[in-house]
């Protein structure tokens, strides 16, 4: 054999393998597709109706000790369904009242971290008598939370829900000002936004009376650190004696927007805020003054009463006055338009209507309409059941008969 023959014979050698391979590469079985799924994707959004918590841990979040965390896993073991930062559980409690008897209490707290599959944390502060009306109780749940619930206690929980999060457009600064408490829904946006999209920009003003008061600083200032396009204002109202002097991060006063004309850059921003009722009466407004596009302004507030729904409903008087009556209370009331929403007009009028979140999130006030219409300023996030209403942001569009 010729050495010409032996390199042809080794090169149709070559060239079967390569064959093979290719054949082989082509024709292997491919893997099922459901092994790349991820789990997330497999996870109901949510659960029905009420689900059993237990309070894993709690820890003081704040040096005055009148903020405290709570770590929440459930009883049943499931991995947790996947939340948007922003948004907030809804609790339900059974607690006595001034007789003795123990009724519902129902209440929402907002999340206060990034999404977790394995425990949810909600932090909740104690809400003391009024200053100036010691002759008041202090807040009901919010003590009861503070002086009872401890590691083990189990809780009454609806799924996440609300509408206060973020876009998901992170080409526009963003700007988070929170009022006290007001923190938490704004934190758990940061730091699950940054967690993703460590690049995007975001101002965040922080508004509480002095150091003591402070929530998650510790955290904040890492975000700081790890984080350029992360900037901190703090604003204390009353600083201490020690603290008088402002510092890198510090301010003295009240988030206004003298200070955020100050402080922020020229350019489009997009503002999140959430705090106290008197610092959204004032604040908000004062955005749209200083010509803040109306979708460029979300916020949400807590406590007994939101910003007025004004926003949203604006209070029309009529002519001609429209009949709602509350069948379980046996009452007929004249609707004049002078109310927002059914609930204000509800309460105000003597006739309890259980409630949570009072912007139409978590369903609480959800009553059946035995007859009659309502209309709303937007869709309810909640999703509503046919024949049923949400009082806290409908109003009456005709004479009307709730179960309520």
């Amino acid at each position: 054999m010729t050495a010409l023959e032996l390199l042809g014979l080794i090169s149709m050698a070559l060239l079967a393998q390569i064959i093979v391979a290719i054949t082989y590469v082509v024709l292997r079985p491919k893997p099922a597709l459901t092994q790349v799924i991820p789990p997330l994707a497999r996870v109901n959004e949510a659960w029905p109706g009420l689900r059993a918590f237990r309070v894993r841990t709690r820890e003081d979040a704040d040096a005055a000790v009148t903020q405290t965390s709570f770590y929440l896993e459930p009883v049943d073991g499931l991995p947790l369904p996947p939340y948007r930062a922003g948004q907030f559980l809804t609790f339900q409690f059974n607690l006595p009242d001034a007789g003795g008897s123990v009724r519902p209490v129902t209440r929402c707290y907002s999340l206060s971290d990034g999404p977790d599959r394995q425990a949810y944390r909600i932090t909740v502060k104690r809400i003391p008598s009024p200053p100036d009306r010691p002759d008041l109780p202090p807040g009901l749940v919010s003590n009861y939370l503070h002086e009872h619930v401890k590691p083990g206690a189990i809780l009454q929980v609806r799924a996440p829900a609300g509408v206060f999060v973020l876009a998901d457009d992170a080409s526009i600064p963003t700007v988070l000002i929170a009022g006290g408490i007001g923190i938490t829904p704004l934190f758990a946006m940061a730091r699950a936004a940054l967690a993703v999209q460590p690049d995007r920009t975001f101002h965040l003003f922080y508004g509480v009376r002095d150091s003591r008061d402070l929530v998650f600083e510790a955290d904040l200032v890492a975000l700081v650190e790890h984080h350029p396009n992360f900037h901190l204002t703090i604003v204390q109202s009353a600083p201490l004696p020690t603290e008088a002097e402002p510092d890198e991060f510090h301010e003295t006063g009240f988030i206004d927007t003298a200070l955020l004309r100050r402080i922020l850059p020229h350019g489009q921003h997009h503002f999140y805020v959430c705090g106290p009722p008197p610092m959204m009466a004032s604040l908000v407004p004062a955005l749209r003054d200083w010509g803040v596009a109306r979708n460029a302004v979300h916020y949400e507030a807590f406590g007994p009463a939101s910003i007025e729904s004004a926003e949203d409903i604006e209070a029309i008087p009529l002519d001609t006055p429209l009949a709602v009556q509350f069948a379980q209370a046996k009452r007929t009331l004249d609707w004049t338009g002078a109310d927002t929403n059914l609930l204000d007009f509800a309460e105000r009028s003597g006739v309890a209507i259980p409630s949570g979140c009072r912007s139409g999130s978590c369903g609480t006030c959800e009553t059946a309409m035995i007859s009659g219409t309502v209309r709303y300023a937007q869709p309810p996030s909640f999703d509503i059941a046919e024949g049923r209403c949400l009082p806290c942001i409908a109003v009456p569009t005709s004479d009307l008969v709730l179960a309520a």
